[in-house]
């Protein structure tokens, strides 16, 4: 490959046509735009989706779906992951800090899904029926 040799894809690059250039360049008298109407005239628009009067698709199609915005401040934590935060004493910052839950995270909850080797105290962390009595055979306690 040569720099002096490149060029556009061809079909890439299309030449501007040139309208309402008289009767033999065949895009003279009306330019393509037909006869009269909104759109032969000088700042004729319709909005995005107009379909004549008729209910536009985005409107006779159902709502679905939503993302809450809790979704980024919140997060799960199962049982297991417990064993790798230092310290007897589990709360959001320790979490936080042995990176199991993100640094933006406001509130977490404890889920049964593992084991606990160790026992160990959580404080201001949310858990389930099942990992708070699983952190209770451990010998732990869950402190709100």
């Amino acid at each position: 490959m040569r720099l002096n040799t490149l060029k556009p894809a061809c079909g890439s690059k299309t030449t501007a046509t040139r309208v309402g250039r008289g009767i033999g360049s065949g895009l003279g008298k009306t330019s393509g735009k037909g006869h009269k109407g909104q759109h032969a005239r000088t700042g004729g628009y319709r909005k995005v989706g107009f379909e004549g009067g008729q209910m536009p698709l985005q409107r006779r199609l159902p709502k679905r779906g939503f993302r809450s915005a809790l979704l980024a401040l919140s997060a799960e934590v199962r049982l297991g992951e417990l064993n790798k935060v230092k310290g007897d004493v589990i709360d959001l910052a320790a979490l936080k800090k042995a990176q199991i839950v993100a640094a933006t995270v406001t509130h977490a909850k404890v889920f049964l899904s593992g084991k606990l080797n160790r026992a160990v105290t959580l404080k201001g962390v949310l858990a389930t029926k099942g990992a708070a009595s699983a952190i209770a055979q451990a010998g732990g306690k869950v402190e709100d």
